[in-house]
């Protein structure tokens, strides 16, 4: 991680992968920024080539799957083909499936172009597409050789997807770390600036978090739940939206109504409401949410979730900031009774009828 990466992407691609061709595999948005930028870097047309998809979290997609590895297969790409993941979190997701499943499994390499990408979604080595019936139900673990964050690319982003992004950085402070969570109230002004320095210093911390967490549970057995605080109600509002909110904002709503479930649950103090809620309002992120969805389909999304055991909905519930709730089992998600959950949801969010949209 470090500012200008970019420029050092063949040096470091090289030594990490020792490939002959790169698939260089972007989004709509990205690739003109920076695709021909990657490929002379990478050696041009004769050593790499790009795959560009439309952009948006509406093409992470089966289709999309396909017509990469489709287009890779006829372009002669072999097992000495390393993907390059340039992007952020869409891409990221859909290039290392695309690796995972290319001919058993080649490497790829994640080059993160947006500040959720580099705090989150590139570490870890979840990899994945979605589907009718959810987010990423359908993918595959595949951990990148190496991530190559180039803080950088942040000065491109829409003010919108700066905020976004740093819903997983509260997140990481909620869960590990309460005066990493504090301090980035402080930092916000800096950060919502593009402030590189401030940038790297939350990359550098929230990857710390996240990389403990996955170290020590690679593929979801046990600890690494704690990961989707927010989660399971923040994909449920992504799905029925339509994708028009961003993750990032889904989450950061979604860490609210999973904070508000716990309080009712006697999990979770009532104090860690309160910090989110400041937290959040510093990065700009919402905090309140009118829908048109009923609590009940949102309960009905939720259902789709990989946590879930024996048709019980489950959550990652903080006990309090910096520290995760374990149920009488040892398990790292709690469940919650369907009556409980649509309270909280009546309660959270505002629901408005279909009268009443514009």
């Amino acid at each position: 991680m470090g500012d200008g990466l970019l420029s050092d992407l063949a040096r470091l691609a090289d030594q990490q992968s020792r490939t002959h061709r790169y698939a260089v595999i972007t989004d709509s948005n990205v690739g003109p920024l920076y695709g021909d930028e990657v490929l002379v870097q990478l050696g041009g047309h004769d050593r790499s080539s790009l795959f560009q998809f439309p952009a948006g979290e509406q093409h992470k997609t089966r289709a999309t799957w396909q017509s990469i590895t489709d287009q890779m297969l006829a372009a002669g790409f072999g097992r000495d083909t390393t993907v390059i993941a340039l992007g952020g979190g869409v891409v990221g997701d859909l290039a290392g499936f695309v690796a995972a499943t290319y001919l058993r499994g080649v490497p790829h390499i994640q080059v993160p172009t947006s500040l959720l990408a580099m705090i989150d979604s590139s570490v870890g080595g979840k990899t994945g597409v979605d589907t009718v019936h959810g987010k990423n139900l359908v993918g595959a673990f595949h951990q990148p050789v190496v991530v190559v964050a180039d803080v950088a690319t942040i000065a491109t982003l829409p003010a919108s997807h700066v905020s976004a992004g740093m819903a997983e950085a509260i997140k990481h402070g909620t869960i590990a770390d309460a005066a990493y969570l504090r301090s980035l109230v402080g930092l916000s002004d800096r950060v919502l600036e593009r402030d590189p320095n401030a940038i790297a210093e939350v990359v550098k911390r929230s990857v710390q978090i996240k990389a403990d967490v996955v170290s020590e549970d690679e593929r979801e057995q046990g600890r690494r739940a704690v990961l989707n605080f927010g989660h399971t109600i923040g994909h449920a509002l992504e799905a029925v939206s339509g994708y028009q909110l961003l993750h990032g904002e889904a989450v950061a709503l979604g860490m609210l109504a999973e904070a508000e479930l716990g309080i009712r649950l006697g999990i979770t103090d009532a104090g860690v409401l309160t910090e989110l809620e400041e937290a959040l309002s510093a990065m700009r992120l919402p905090t309140e949410l009118s829908t048109s969805a009923e609590p009940a389909t949102l309960l009905k999304a939720m259902a789709q979730d990989k946590k879930n055991r024996q048709g019980s909905v489950r959550f990652a519930l903080p006990e309090r900031l910096g520290r995760m709730a374990r149920d009488p089992g040892g398990d790292w998600t709690c469940s919650a009774s369907e009556s409980v959950v649509i309270g909280v949801l009546s309660h959270v969010f505002k629901h408005k009828s279909h009268n009443d949209l514009p």
